[in-house]
């Protein structure tokens, strides 16, 4: 079980955009319209507070930087408006899971009972296989 802690501290000034030209296919549009998104996201200088500013540098992901910003590339959709509501649902994604805590696992231990019935399990394994052995006649 993960508990989330949903993030409502991320201001717009905290993001900075950066209008690109998407790559790939599209013919003369992708050539002329700069319709992708470079997202950039300073977590040292964000107004997150310190812990989740903690958690989320050492949150092991490829698009956070060693120096601490979040660069998220989006040009999914062919215009601005929509990459640029893309990379801000990915960052808000990115964040939330790198400041979910999992419960801490209690280790168990096997009953009497199991480890009885699977010990019994494994001499009965063992006589079949035994059986399959050549025959001596004595």
């Amino acid at each position: 079980m993960q508990s989330t802690k949903t993030v409502t501290t991320i201001s717009e000034r905290d993001i900075v955009f950066s209008a690109i030209r998407a790559q790939g296919a599209g013919g003369q549009n992708v050539n002329k319209v700069s319709s992708a998104v470079h997202l950039r996201f300073d977590i040292t200088a964000s107004s997150l507070d310190d812990e989740d500013k903690q958690k989320l540098m050492a949150f092991a992901d490829a698009r956070i930087s060693k120096d601490g910003i979040i660069i998220i590339k989006a040009q999914r959709f062919r215009t601005q408006e929509k990459n640029r509501e893309d990379a801000l649902n990915r960052l808000n994604t990115l964040i939330n899971k790198a400041l979910q805590t999992s419960k801490k696992r209690k280790p168990t231990r096997p009953s009497k009972n199991a480890q009885k019935k699977r010990m019994d399990k494994k001499t009965l394994h063992g006589k079949i296989k035994n059986l399959r052995g050549k025959i001596r006649v004595d």
